[in-house]
């Protein structure tokens, strides 16, 4: 076998890498995270069409005691409703046993919290209306800042600075990230973690 031969065949066998900046990680529902596309634009970062995925970094680990926060611009509509938003308590999100747990709210004014233990997950609540939510307008486009506030004894969840779910959790301690479902594209600003 020839030197080229056998690069050629490396490279062919290495799995397809996240189109993320450095430091930046992704991890795919399904598939390999050749899909997924979140790029440095402006102050912030851009998510185009592509998988759902959770993306992070690894420094954004927090204790039991955090506040988040991130604001995003769904800048066009997908072809059907999905959600984007945050994640938090997360652990071996490259491994098998990968585990946090995220909201999500999506352009018509719904939000989720869910779940999840390696490939499966579960509702906390399903997709329910909120007022705080902004929801898209007549072209797609909607700003809405997300927050997960795990200061105190409870989990508060909010939109545009209104609660809209709180939850008693055990599980907070670990990676903070972006949770982003397939087929967006939206632009993500202000993105902040506070360890407390």
């Amino acid at each position: 076998m020839t030197a080229k031969l056998s690069a050629l065949l490396l490279l062919l066998a290495a799995p397809l890498a996240a189109q993320v900046p450095a430091g930046w990680s992704a991890r795919p529902d399904r598939g390999d995270a050749s899909g997924v596309k979140f790029v440095a634009m402006g102050p912030g970062f851009h998510v185009s069409p592509g998988q759902a995925a959770a993306i992070y970094r690894d420094e954004d680990k927090a204790d039991a005691k955090f506040h988040t926060l991130v604001t995003y611009t769904q800048t066009k509509a997908p072809t059907h409703p999905e959600g984007y938003g945050m994640l938090f308590g997360g652990s071996d999100l490259q491994g098998a046993a990968q585990k946090y747990t995220y909201f999500l709210i999506r352009g018509d004014g719904m939000y989720l919290v869910k779940t999840r233990s390696g490939e499966t997950t579960a509702s906390v609540v399903n997709w329910t209306a909120s007022d705080a939510i902004q929801k898209a307008d007549s072209t797609g486009k909607a700003t809405n800042q997300i927050e997960i506030d795990a200061a105190g004894a409870k989990v508060v969840f909010k939109v545009n600075g209104k609660p809209v779910y709180t939850m008693e959790t055990a599980d907070r301690a670990g990676i903070v990230g972006l949770r982003v479902n397939h087929g967006l594209d939206v632009h993500i600003s202000g993105f902040a973690v506070h360890k407390l």
